[in-house]
């Protein structure tokens, strides 16, 4: 315990270190000035954010009344909110989006692929991981709309995410691959000039691009490509592009592209989203002997909470262990 204490202390002071010399500033007319380049390559460290909506759908999409499921409205093009996004009113609608996507702005699924993301668009508040505080994987996590940082030196360039206080390593040296599959999968990096591209590899198949049911298998490989926009010595954006590869799910690779802002507040930093205390209730709200949360009675209506009883094997064995805690 104490060597894995000293060891988590050095990491923790290391990447400190690093965090203070990427991100070394001076003032100049009101203005933050960074450090151009590290070891001749473009300097990427700060805090980034994507200002798009393609976390809703990489598509093009026009503005919904709320996401799916819809309620057919009077006019087939008029569809209405689902029942959970009633309340909610205008703060549930969808923005629409010229989307992401290149080429033709279509994902080319395989037909059974495509019947699968109508479905998960119609199943999608029970199905998208973002929901329920998963990993958003690669490439969501870096147009999720919350801010990212980078840390860069060395041969590793650090990510952390403020969804989910997650994070990613790009590996600029050879390292060994993970030995399981995992959310945000394997990153190896290199330059190519001023552009860092990554190959990521070794996913899982939980997650989802976007909110729109849009997914992969654990075949997934995507290659990313960040690449500095205007003056080096002055960057306030990057381009990010991720071509998606996965011959078990799509009839050929695609490739989405956005720019990235850096945060140029003053005082910028990444806050506490500890989603996974948000979702808690949502997960498992059921176990409790006395549900808290039963039901909403506003102005204009009354909203009750029914659960659904668990029935697949994982909620059965959570419901059985959780309820073993008390006797062990």
């Amino acid at each position: 315990m104490r060597n894995w204490f000293r060891g988590s202390m050095i990491a923790v002071t290391a990447a400190t270190v690093l965090a203070v010399v990427s991100l070394s500033v001076t003032r100049t007319t009101g203005q933050t000035q960074r450090i151009a380049r590290i070891d001749g390559k473009p300097n990427l460290s700060g805090i980034w954010q994507a200002m798009n909506e393609a976390n809703w759908d990489l598509e093009a999409h026009q503005a919904l009344p709320s996401f799916y499921p819809h309620v057919p409205g009077i006019h087939p093009l008029e569809p209405r909110p689902n029942a959970v996004a009633l309340a909610l009113g205008a703060v549930a609608a969808v923005p629409g989006s010229i989307g992401v996507v290149q080429g033709d702005g279509k994902i080319p699924y395989q037909p059974w692929a495509l019947a699968q993301r109508e479905e998960n668009r119609l199943k999608w508040l029970d199905r998208d991981g973002e929901v329920q505080c998963f990993l958003a994987g690669i490439p969501r996590s870096m147009y999720l709309a919350h801010p990212f940082q980078v840390f860069q030196g060395g041969n590793k360039i650090e990510m952390s995410f403020q969804y989910s206080s997650s994070g990613r390593t790009i590996n600029l040296d050879k390292v060994e691959p993970l030995p399981d599959d995992t959310y945000n999968g394997f990153s190896v990096g290199r330059w190519e000039g001023d552009t860092l591209v990554t190959e990521v590899t070794g996913f899982n198949n939980r997650t989802w691009f976007d909110r729109s049911g849009n997914f992969h298998s654990d075949g997934l490989k995507v290659t990313e490509r960040f690449t500095p926009l205007g003056n080096i010595n002055d960057m306030f954006a990057m381009r990010y592009e991720a071509t998606i590869d996965d011959p078990r799910v799509f009839t050929r690779s695609w490739q989405i592209s956005m720019p990235l802002y850096r945060r140029l507040e003053p005082n910028a930093q990444l806050l506490n989203f500890r989603c996974q205390e948000f979702s808690e209730e949502l997960h498992f709200g059921h176990l409790r002997k006395q549900n808290l949360v039963k039901r909403y009675e506003g102005r204009t209506l009354i909203v009750d909470i029914t659960r659904k009883i668990p029935r697949t094997e994982e909620e059965l064995y959570m419901k059985e262990w959780i309820n073993e805690v008390p006797k062990r």
